[in-house]
């Protein structure tokens, strides 16, 4: 058996359709729907059972058994970088976290978990993920993102686990992610209608508006590396997953109006006030040791992910 927590969400679904396609259905999916719409990531996907994140939890802390698990998928978060409640994103991302792999580790399953790259913060200390317990998270969810990471690494445990630290995601399957889905697809709808696409305006000196710079990488990379760790057991650690190339924000509005074949068309906007201080000017993912571990697989360029997305999956209104 394989379990996936958060298996209906963005990442989750797009990993469950994957195993679908490679015949893989003894699936287990865990996660909390609640009253949106994100069962519909479930729809045509084929798994074995389905339970809510704290029946699951419930359940493997009872040491119910579960049978043979050979892989445990931990995608489940509160991945909303606005969350304030520190108590429950310590409760949800850590200590759920670290219950899981220890159970993990006792039943002899492999454990690949999401990181993040927010665990950065504002990357004055660089992308390199070879280097332990040195970031500065500029919010409460990278943090607490980063304390399993370190919780990891301080009990030597990095060598029995995959955590992959993942950049700005984008692709099929987020419509359900609110504030937090992609500009590609909150900005979609308002470029097909012909009108302005939106961005930030830049409070830093040095960056003009709209040339904040991210490393965005395309879902269909993030599933591709997440099965080649499934199937390469021998290669541990945490690894920075981007495209290890930083692009702004304008370059993706004119990949987005490319793909819409429509007329550029950009305003730029004030920043939410609660963003000061918390916003990322600048990712660029270091991918050296993911590269070193054999993952050699080219990434998406913006234009192309961006292409892909818009024609096969928005415009038709797809899911993966």
């Amino acid at each position: 058996m394989i379990i996936i927590t958060g298996g209906a969400g963005f990442i989750g679904s797009c990993l469950l359709a994957d195993l679908n396609a490679s015949g893989l259905t003894d699936i287990l999916v865990v996660d909390q729907l609640g009253i949106g719409e994100k069962w519909k990531n479930l729809v045509g996907k084929k798994y074995s059972d389905f339970l809510t994140k704290d029946d699951f939890r419930d359940l493997f802390n009872s040491e119910a058994n579960f049978g043979e698990v050979s892989t445990v998928f931990h995608l489940g978060a509160c991945s909303t970088t606005t969350e304030t409640n520190a108590d429950y994103l310590i409760d949800n991302n850590y200590r759920y976290s670290k219950e899981l792999f220890l159970w993990t580790k006792e039943i002899g399953a492999r454990f690949i978990y999401a990181s993040s790259g927010a665990t950065y913060g504002d990357g004055a200390l660089g992308y390199d993920d070879t280097i332990a317990n040195k970031n500065r998270p500029l919010n409460m969810y990278g943090y607490s993102k980063q304390l399993f990471d370190e919780w990891l690494v301080q009990n030597n445990f990095e060598k029995e686990a995959v955590g992959i630290k993942f950049f700005n995601v984008y692709g099929p399957n987020e419509y359900h992610k609110g504030e937090m889905a992609s500009v590609v697809y909150k900005q979609f709808e308002a470029v097909e209608m012909d009108y302005p696409l939106k961005l930030f305006r830049s409070f830093k000196d040095g960056y003009k508006d709209g040339e904040q710079k991210r490393d965005f990488i395309y879902v269909k990379d993030c599933i591709k590396v997440l099965r080649f760790f499934q199937d390469n057991v021998t290669q541990n650690g945490i690894f920075n997953l981007g495209s290890a190339k930083a692009r702004s924000w304008n370059d993706l509005a004119e990949a987005l109006f490319a793909a819409c074949n429509k007329k550029e068309q950009i305003e730029y906007i004030d920043m939410p006030l609660e963003l000061h201080g918390k916003y990322q000017y600048f990712t660029e993912a270091n991918v050296s040791k993911l590269r070193a571990s054999g993952y050699l697989e080219p990434f998406y360029t913006l234009e192309e992910g961006i292409t892909d997305y818009v024609q096969n999956y928005l415009i038709p209104e797809g899911h993966l």
